[in-house]
């Protein structure tokens, strides 16, 4: 454990109260308790921190306890990216399919019962909406966590998200600024670099930024990636241009006007600690007009934030960060803390129940309504599906997921097709399987062949024009079975295939069942 050599006592508490740190297990471990008490005023949740609703009311209790105004924040859009529902998988389909249904109301419904279910459980900073514009297909990290591929379509479902989201009490962090969409590298890997002019940027990627500033979205994620347009030196989360010039400057002065917190990506990332390292790139974020450092994905520990508050503390001796910058960050972070402590609901509300999060109470409903409006249903030919009678074989073509994504969430169709036809098998096949099968993807696809049987094959792939391996055996399969039925629960980038294509538009739970009502005829989709 590491010791301040020299400093004053708010100096210190102002460089923890612009740490965001995360920690492992599923109560308050001691050491963060007691950075809570020397002014400590943010904590990051993530999936291994949550078991349930009611272990998570009774960890944010503890947090209160200490500090009554501390920001619990959790990354949950919803959809794919879920932390709240880490183990099951999401009772809300995710922003690729609200922006297919095109509703804003019923997007604004989704935030706000989302909303509802964090602040149940005493969590009131959630580090979404994603505002990118998906831009390019390719891209690796974002996807199905757009709402779609135009900016205004983007920019009226992300107000929506922001407007649901905070009427329950949670404050919105929109991200990633100034958008992550146009990009093929994920960040969480290396820095990806963005080479659009800035009148491209100011039609497409902060069209939507400036439509959730305008509709008072409290915070603002920056994302770690290069723009030269903007700085030709320094990705977005360090760069004075980007905070300072552009996402904090007045609309007079040609920026977006946010007066709100500014929260940065993971500080982990290898885009910034590959690249500057933790301590430096912390520093760097902060002066450049960055309030709010996450922290904790990786490092969750307590060696970890005294060394960044070290560092902080450190640079302003230094004449790296004045202190004036560094007060103002802490000022924001208290004040969006005060902010949360009254904008809840008059009562608490209850903890969400097991239908609710199974999506089947009535509080919930609005989730599996979404994710049924969202499918597009494609049958071969000019024929209407028959529903299957008999239990199928799942045939789950299984990508590397993002980090973002988490590998550990459950997806696919094969639990809801098996409560709706008892004695359906599952079987996951990954890029591996095709590499160490003989002819490749021809022979995976007779491994899948073979596993199946005569079972009706249902083939469910994920982003499958991004991945030739699993295109490669879908065709296969289709060519020696071509009354398969084809999920796709990615982004619907290739053409339609299959006796029956269904597109979730994302691999929420939800998602799943309301694929597996129309394979199995329980009801129609929209």
């Amino acid at each position: 454990m590491t010791t301040l050599a020299t400093g004053t006592e708010s100096l210190t508490r102002d460089a923890l109260t612009v740490l965001q740190p995360g920690f492992t297990g599923t109560s308050a471990p001691d050491w963060l308790l007691r950075q809570l008490g020397e002014g400590l005023t943010s904590v990051g949740l993530f999936g291994r921190n949550i078991e349930s609703p009611e272990q998570l009311a009774a960890l944010t209790a503890q947090l209160r306890e200490v500090r009554p105004e501390v920001l619990v924040a959790i990354d949950e859009e919803g959809g794919d990216v879920t932390r709240l529902e880490a183990r099951t998988g999401s009772s809300f389909p995710g922003n690729l399919a609200l922006g297919h249904v095109d509703d804003p109301a019923l997007t604004r419904a989704v935030a706000h019962e989302l909303g509802r279910r964090l602040a149940a459980c005493g969590v009131n900073l959630n580090w979404a909406p994603s505002a990118d514009v998906n831009s390019n297909p390719d891209n690796p990290v974002i996807g199905v966590r757009s709402f779609g591929d135009e900016a205004r379509l983007v920019a009226r479902h992300t107000v929506a998200y922001v407007e649901g989201l905070q009427a329950a009490g949670v404050a919105a962090c929109v991200k990633h600024f100034p958008g992550h969409g146009d990009t093929a590298v994920d960040s969480h890997h290396a820095l990806p670099r963005i080479d659009a002019g800035m009148d491209t940027l100011r039609e497409r990627e902060l069209v939507p930024f400036q439509a959730a500033i305008d509709a008072g979205a409290k915070g603002v994620m920056s994302a770690h990636i290069l723009l030269p347009a903007l700085d030709e030196a320094l990705p977005g989360t360090l760069s004075s241009a980007a905070l300072m010039g552009l996402l904090r400057a007045s609309r007079e002065d040609g920026g977006l006007g946010h007066t709100g917190l500014i929260v940065t990506d993971g500080m982990e990332m290898q885009a910034i600690s590959g690249t500057y390292g933790l301590e430096r790139g912390s520093v760097l974020a902060v002066a450049a007009g960055a309030d709010a450092l996450c922290v904790g994905g990786g490092l969750a520990d307590e060696e970890t934030v005294l060394r960044l508050r070290d560092a902080l503390v450190r640079a302003v001796h230094d004449g790296e960060l004045t202190e004036q910058r560094l007060a103002d960050a802490a000022a924001r972070v208290r004040a969006l803390a005060r902010w949360t402590s009254g904008a809840g609901p008059a009562a608490p509300e209850p903890a969400p129940t097991e239908a609710d999060r199974a999506g089947d109470g009535a509080a919930g409903g609005v989730g599996l309504e979404a994710a049924r409006r969202a499918l597009r249903i494609t049958p071969a030919g000019t024929r209407s599906h028959e529903p299957l009678t008999g239990a199928p074989f799942v045939a789950a073509f299984t990508p590397t997921a993002n980090i973002a994504v988490g590998g550990e969430t459950p997806w696919g169709v094969g639990p809801e097709l098996a409560r709706l036809l008892p004695g359906t098998a599952t079987a996951m096949y990954g890029a591996a399987d095709a590499d160490a099968a003989a002819g490749g993807a021809s022979g995976l696809a007779a491994t899948v062949l073979a596993d199946a049987a005569d079972r009706r094959i249902v083939a469910v792939v994920r982003d499958v024009h991004r991945h030739q391996w699993m295109a490669d055996a879908l065709d296969a399969l289709l060519a020696s079975r071509p009354e398969t039925v084809v999920v796709e629960m990615g982004v619907p980038q290739a053409a339609p295939a299959g006796a029956l294509h269904i597109a979730t538009h994302g691999a929420a739970r939800v998602c799943g069942r309301a694929a597996a009502e129309v394979i199995a005829g329980e009801t129609t989709g929209g």
